[in-house]
């Protein structure tokens, strides 16, 4: 039998930090909160649930956290220092411990500021060996690991749209991964994440923000 287990999987990811789950992936995860925000935020305000509040402290989840947010990758060096760091950077957080029914032991609620951006709440869960998933942005469900490039779509929730969206793509040999659109209620507001095998210019995300009924859009580099 062929194996389909990556040297990442056997042995993990190349990180600062005592733990995989606790400090590489909330690394990962602070800094894809950071993407899908599309800005360095200023404000953050953090919730720890499950693992993440109950052992983070020793494991270095909270400096792992901020780390993220401030774009660092999960080698770097200076998480140790991301606290004062931040400071540095005019990034203001604080944490608080919460609960989510069903969710991942592993799970952080990140809402984010930014001058630049709308307000923004990610949530997402380290799963293991460094890897992360998000599952909630805003108020909408969704299902993203960062590993492939993103096009985050906010949009009226009517017929034609995503095949608009998806036109625009194909006509710039854009191949998508996988999709998943997720909305308040029938015609009303939805958002659309499209995973894609590789990174669109940002030509590409100004014609989809002029197609009818595209309210924004935003390239997400995979982290």
């Amino acid at each position: 039998m062929t194996s389909t287990n990556s040297l990442f999987d056997i042995i993990g990811p190349i990180m600062i930090g005592p733990s995989s789950s606790h400090t590489a992936g909330a690394v990962r995860l602070g800094a894809l909160a950071r993407a899908i925000s599309g800005a360095q935020p200023t404000q953050a305000r953090i919730g720890l649930v499950g693992s993440f509040a109950a052992t983070g402290a020793g494991h270095g989840t909270r400096l792992a956290l901020v780390a993220g947010l401030l774009g660092m990758s999960c080698d770097d060096e200076r998480i140790a220092d991301a606290f004062q760091i931040a400071a540095q950077q005019g990034l203001n957080f604080e944490f608080y411990e919460s609960e989510l029914e069903g969710a991942h032991p592993n799970t952080a609620i990140l809402d984010l500021s930014s001058p630049e951006k709308p307000d923004i709440r990610v949530i997402g869960s380290s799963v293991g060996g460094g890897n992360v998933l998000v599952t909630q942005i805003d108020d909408y469900e969704v299902e993203t690991d960062g590993a492939l490039p993103l096009l985050v779509v906010s949009h009226n929730d009517l017929p034609g749209v995503i095949n608009a969206v998806s036109g625009v793509l194909a006509d710039a040999g854009i191949n998508i991964a996988g999709m998943r659109v997720s909305r308040e209620s029938r015609g009303e507001k939805a958002l659309m994440l499209i995973e894609m095998d590789s990174l669109p210019t940002e030509e590409v995300a100004a014609r989809v923000r002029t197609l009818k009924h595209v309210r924004h859009a935003r390239i997400v580099c995979a982290v």
